[in-house]
């Protein structure tokens, strides 16, 4: 069974920056493209980031040139480096991952919150 288990959200100040984890269990995590999705309070879940096995990347616009994603195949593990936040990044942050043929799985969520 294929396990997404996300860390490092938490409360910053406007400008500030975090570094989220997403650790994947349970499959080859170098078949999976990975993402992070947010959901803000009382809007759909969007997508923010991501990032293909082979290493293409997407990003919303709304976090191009603040956020990172990278991946760590040796440590079954994909990051969203946040930098220069916002209020308006608040949100609780969710690891996706994706293959063809297994599937698709979200972890939990991790809360980020930006005060201004």
């Amino acid at each position: 069974q294929v396990q997404l288990v996300e860390s490092g959200g938490g409360l910053v100040q406007s400008g500030g920056s975090l570094r989220l984890s997403c650790v994947v269990s349970g499959s080859i995590f170098s078949n999976y493209v990975m993402g992070w999705y947010r959901q803000a309070p009382v809007k759909q879940r969007e997508l923010v980031a991501v990032k293909s096995s082979g290493g293409s990347t997407t990003y919303t616009d709304s976090v191009k040139g603040r956020f990172t994603i990278s991946r760590d195949n040796a440590k079954n593990t994909v990051y969203l480096q946040m930098n220069d936040l916002k209020p308006e990044d608040t949100a609780v942050y969710y690891c996706w991952a994706h293959n063809t043929i297994a599937g698709t799985y979200w972890g939990k969520g991790t809360l980020v919150t930006v005060s201004s």
